[in-house]
């Protein structure tokens, strides 16, 4: 493609620039508006400086990937309101067995779950739970944290729907889903066991210091339980006592309240109850006002005697109090019981229904249908099904991920316009051919070096078709593989920096916001762990990438 006039070049970079600066640092001071607005921003000066024409520019927005990310969205909503995600926090504690346990479980579960719900919501959902686990054992989070963001990255690279540039991949390139899983799994799998490795080697120290105190502190608490179980005496039911007859008759009222319209005409147990009850307390006053008057006439071992039966009649009574209470408290629970399990079943149905569609969608992708409109059409179908209004679970929906996406396909298509990515790829397309190892490395550092510039997105849109139109002029599997080292190295190449993906930074935000058990993650403790783990994760990668 030929450069465009100058004035055109000098006016598309400067919106894409602008675009550029409010993408990857959205709270700049002389302009904090966020990614969503510079997108917008971007996309806008682009058809005021007259680069895009009004219709080329909403030409440019693909309604297929947005459909497919709308449509994933809405699914991983109502998983969420299944419990999906409390299930997956649950794993990471059931019988662990330390910190390098617990690692290990971190790294497994971001991955599997990123690569069905992507990298972006995993990283949302678990990491309140990494943090409440952490601190409940006495653990550092820092390892746990670049645990489940760099393992959130390397699993996303497995799917189509597993990030956003997946995403446009998936649509640009039309791979089929089974094709593109089985392409990447292999190097997803040995990537996220070898960061694991390097994040033992990192911390090995500090985990091992760790888990010798959680064990300390286990210790301690056994002892301590051993002591207070020594010390236990059971509750006394004494207050029970000195209840009046006004009180006894106000709980009944509640309970004859609760219990009244499920009689259907029968006699109320509660009346019954009641009446039983203030028989025997009127017998009591009865008997007292008889003990009360032969007591006045008689010696004081008699007044003694009296005052024993006495007691014995109003502990006679309490307990007779205590056990009309325990069968209406029965009759009550059975009379709920019903109800309950009916609830019970009608949640325990809906959760199944969404798990069954959620797998019939995964289905359908392998099959080799319309992503975007099997992800749009699962969504409409949990709608449906939930037989509700759907508002609550479509206002989850990220719209400003839309909208982002929406500008920054005018945005990049008009600095395509411009000529300048052409003449750079043409600068770099003879020594960045994938049919020899010199050239994969290099095309994969012009990928890591771009994402972590660019963002991964924007790399994907300015690269992916001179990538696969080079690599398709040698073979179409070469045009395959382009791809798929494209998907492969811009995911992994988040990891390389707190800024490289949307995925630590959501780590990094939660973390910081999270009640109760903040923590900053700083920049360069995943500096000093992003860059090994990177370098090292891509080029094993791009060994296993077929």
């Amino acid at each position: 493609m030929a450069m465009a006039p100058t004035v055109k070049v000098v006016l598309g970079s400067v919106a894409f620039a602008i675009f550029w600066v409010l993408a990857v640092f959205p709270s700049v001071p002389f302009l904090p508006v966020g990614r969503t607005a510079g997108s917008l921003l971007g996309a806008i000066l682009m058809v005021v400086f007259r680069v895009l024409t009004p219709d080329e520019a909403f030409a440019a927005i693909d309604l297929p990937i947005l459909g497919l990310l709308f449509g994933t969205m809405v699914v991983s909503a109502y998983l969420e309101r299944a419990d999906m995600f409390e299930y997956l926090g649950k794993l990471l504690s059931w019988k662990s067995k330390g910190a390098r346990d617990l690692l290990c479980r971190v790294s497994v579960i971001s991955a599997i779950s990123s690569a069905l719900f992507t990298n972006d919501t995993s990283c949302v959902v678990l990491t309140e739970f990494i943090l409440k686990i952490t601190r409940q054992h006495n653990l550092p989070p820092h390892p746990f944290l670049l645990a489940l963001a760099s393992s959130a990255n390397i699993g996303s690279a497995a799917t189509p729907i597993g990030n956003p540039q997946n995403l446009v991949i998936a649509v640009q390139s039309k791979i089929a889903f089974g094709s593109f899983v089985f392409g990447i799994l292999p190097a997803m799998l040995v990537g996220v066991v070898v960061n694991i490795l390097i994040l033992m080697c990192m911390y090995w120290k500090l985990l091992s210091s760790a888990q010798k105190d959680e064990e300390d502190a286990t210790e301690e608490v056994v002892a301590d339980g051993d002591v207070i179980s020594h010390r236990f005496s059971p509750a006394t039911m004494s207050h029970l006592t000195s209840l009046n007859s006004q009180e006894w008759n106000s709980r009944l009222e509640s309970v004859s309240m609760q219990s009244s319209p499920r009689m259907n005409g029968q006699v109320n147990p509660v009346e019954t109850l009641r009446n039983r009850i203030n028989s025997t307390e009127n017998e009591t006053h009865s008997d007292s006002s008889g003990v009360y008057e032969s007591a006045r006439n008689s010696s004081a071992s008699k007044e003694i005697t009296n005052d024993s039966s006495s007691q014995k009649r109003d502990e006679t009574v309490s307990s007779m109090r205590i056990e009309s209470m325990d069968r209406l408290g029965e009759l009550s629970s059975m009379q709920l019981s019903s109800g309950d399990f009916a609830t019970k079943w009608k949640r325990m149905l809906w959760k199944s229904c969404v798990y069954l569609v959620t797998i019939g969608m995964l289905i359908a992708f392998f099959l080799g249908l319309n992503m975007s409109w099997t992800a749009l059409t699962a969504a409409l179908a949990l709608v449906v099904l939930d037989f509700k209004d759907a508002q609550p679970c479509l206002e989850k929906v990220s719209y400003s991920l839309l909208i982002f996406f929406c500008g920054m396909f005018i945005t990049v298509d008009g600095f395509n316009k411009t000529g300048i990515p052409s003449a750079l790829w043409d600068f770099m397309e003879p020594y960045a051919r994938i049919d020899h190892t010199a050239g994969i490395v290099i095309l994969a550092l012009v990928i890591l070096v771009l994402s972590n510039v660019a963002s991964n997105v924007p790399t994907v849109l300015l690269l992916g078709g001179r990538v696969a139109v080079s690599a398709g002029a040698i073979s179409a599997a070469d045009e395959k593989k382009a791809w798929l080292i494209l998907a492969w190295v811009s995911t992994v190449a988040g990891n390389l920096s707190l800024l490289g993906s949307a995925a630590n930074l959501i780590v990094c935000e939660q973390a910081h916001r999270t009640p109760h058990f903040g923590y900053d993650l700083s920049f360069w403790k995943h500096l000093k762990f992003g860059v090994p783990s990177t370098i090292i994760i891509t080029s094993i990668g791009l060994a296993l990438i077929r």
